[in-house]
């Protein structure tokens, strides 16, 4: 049972990082607290969920993302670069009407009963697990959280557009009069993280539910690895992505009167161990 727990704790934290590695891309550059996020991973899954119905899973799993991609180079260009010079608390306004707009959208068109995905055939099958049977799908989101991870490190590390959002999510100012093209790196940017929010909304549609209340079921737990791992810190949103998919695991078996506690919990105690999260603010 304990290890049944554990390894749906990996799976649940390997798709938080697949979403909050978007969320925290964003923040890091445009220094935007996107509500929206949510919404778009949910968007993301419901096209999936349309697109794997007249082609296949695989097929879906490579066109949600380049489609929500370019909805964030319009997000970027028509949102958040014109609500640059605002207030914070003006922007939060926005991408909170941009979730609400996007949660009506996807009810118009797909209605307000639960869908699913079928899992792929060639993951349908279950992989003994240490003695414990488990399902093959499961395996491959883990799989998939480790990609996300390894390939954002890397790009970020050794490219030149990484040494650039780098820079940029650190002084954009003067990466501008160096001539960079700010601009242009952040609609990438945002066009990446919300590829990262579509990508992840396939990946959880064979193993939850679809319904138009999976956004608000995931953003609360995005947001609280975004700030106890340390806003703008891909690092940070890792780990504290993993720790939380292994507390609400764990908790919803031993702890459950208390289990919807227990992330605000955490970010309580991180904070006031670490007001800066666990990676400070770096990305």
């Amino acid at each position: 049972m304990l290890t049944i727990n554990l390894f749906n704790g990996l799976v649940y934290g390997a798709l938080l990082v697949v979403m909050c590695s978007g969320l925290a891309l964003i923040y890091g550059l445009r220094r935007v607290v996107n509500f929206a996020h949510g919404s778009l991973y949910m968007l993301g899954a419901y096209l999936g969920y349309s697109i794997a119905l007249q082609t296949s899973f695989w097929v879906a799993l490579l066109a949600v993302p380049l489609v929500m991609a370019v909805l964030g180079v319009l997000l970027d260009r028509y949102g958040f670069r014109l609500l640059q010079d605002r207030d914070p608390l003006s922007v939060v306004l926005v991408t909170f009407g941009l979730l609400l707009v996007i949660e009506d959208f996807v009810q118009t068109v797909w209605g307000k009963s639960n869908l699913s995905v079928p899992a792929p055939a060639a993951l349908s099958a279950s992989v003994d697990l240490f003695g414990t049977p488990v399902p093959a799908y499961r395996l491959a989101v883990i799989g998939a959280g480790l990609l996300v991870a390894l390939g954002l490190s890397l790009w970020l590390r050794y490219s030149r557009a990484g040494l650039f959002v780098r820079a940029a999510s650190t002084d954009p100012t003067t990466t501008a009069m160096q001539g960079v093209n700010t601009d242009l790196l952040s609609a990438g940017v945002v066009g990446l993280g919300t590829a990262l929010a579509g990508l992840a909304g396939v990946v959880a549609a064979p193993f939850l539910s679809l319904s138009p209340s999976m956004s608000s079921d995931v953003i609360i737990d995005s947001f609280v690895v975004v700030v106890v791992g340390g806003l703008g810190s891909l690092a940070g949103a890792f780990v504290a992505a993993m720790v939380l998919g292994m507390i609400q695991a764990l908790g919803a078996v031993y702890l459950p009167d208390t289990a919807m506690l227990l992330p605000f919990l955490l970010m309580v105690a991180v904070l006031i161990w670490k007001p800066a999260g666990f990676a400070g603010s770096r990305t």
